[in-house]
């Protein structure tokens, strides 16, 4: 894979992996919540880049290759600077058109879609896959699949995180997937599958499967869905009508509200599009790369090719 992408840095010492295309579009990737470039979009970009779209597909800062202490933290906040960033780094990118560019990303980062659609307009589409659209659904559905005292206790050390984090103490780590009854972030059915859909036979060892408890706080409520109305530009929004994750009804909601958008529903639960649903899916969102994203020749893309 090392011939068809190379390392790039941008922002806020964020690293991403670019793929040069070859149709003037470019579809910017990223993983769900602490999940890093490389499990979080690889299967994905493969087909993105085969149909000739260029790919940047980064790591969060704080994550994976990117810079940014403590490690392992991850804040909404920072999270959609470092969207804003490479949006206006892929702009730069010389075999793209600004104006072909789109946005990708699942659970957590998905629900980011959104209001990055809402912010940006100039974007050709958004692709918000098993997007977790509203925290506090999502948080109430993942308490029924947790013992009451390993909530207890994930919820200790969270807080303990967060006041630790005021005086510079290193982050409280958890795991980002564990069973139920044990301190971790998410217990939910599913949410077992992480490994077989995102990291089958350990193939990215690298990946740290852990994450500051102190990150789950913000993310419990926050309801990026509720920007949806907002959304001018294409959006397709992708579910899993059996997620229990990133529950499927609060985003039908939020596509329903959104003026442009498109739904496409498929069976099973959160991992569904990187599993038994992924050929469905990665051709739903292809076809629709093409309608929006490729909808104007790719001029200035080729103007700069040759200059």
């Amino acid at each position: 894979m090392s011939e068809e992408r190379v390392r790039v840095r941008f922002g806020d010492g964020c690293v991403a992996w670019h793929y040069p295309g070859t149709n003037g579009g470019c579809v910017i990737m990223t993983g769900g919540f602490a999940v890093t470039k490389e499990p979080g979009t690889d299967v994905f970009a493969r087909r993105f880049h085969a149909a000739g779209f260029s790919v940047l597909a980064f790591d969060y800062r704080h994550l994976g290759e990117s810079a940014g202490e403590p490690r392992q933290v991850a804040r909404v906040s920072e999270q959609l600077a470092d969207w804003q960033a490479a949006i206006e780094y892929a702009g730069t990118l010389p075999e793209v058109d600004p104006g072909e560019i789109a946005i990708w990303a699942f659970s957590l980062s998905g629900g980011y879609i959104f209001p990055l659609a809402a912010r940006n307009p100039q974007l050709a589409a958004a692709i918000a896959q098993t997007p977790n659209a509203d925290g506090p659904a999502a948080a109430r559905n993942a308490a029924r699949h947790q013992k009451p005292s390993a909530m207890l206790r994930f919820t200790g050390r969270a807080l303990l995180d967060a006041l630790g984090s005021l005086v510079g103490r290193p982050p409280r780590l958890v795991p980002l997937v564990a069973e139920p009854g044990t301190v971790a972030l998410l217990t939910t059915p599913d949410s077992q599958q992480t490994n077989e859909a995102l990291n089958p036979g350990n193939k990215y060892p690298d990946w740290l499967q852990l994450v500051a408890a102190r990150s789950a706080l913000r993310v419990t409520f926050y309801r990026p869905g509720r920007y949806a109305s907002k959304v001018k530009v294409p959006l397709l929004v992708v579910v899993a009508d059996q997620d229990q994750s990133a529950l499927a009804a609060p985003s039908i909601a939020a596509a329903r509200r959104a003026p442009r958008a498109e739904l496409v529903r498929v069976p099973g639960g959160h991992y569904a599009p990187f599993l038994d649903q992924h050929e469905p899916v990665v051709e739903a969102e292809l076809d629709f790369l093409r309608k929006h994203v490729l909808s104007q020749p790719a001029a200035v893309s080729r103007l700069r090719l040759q200059a």
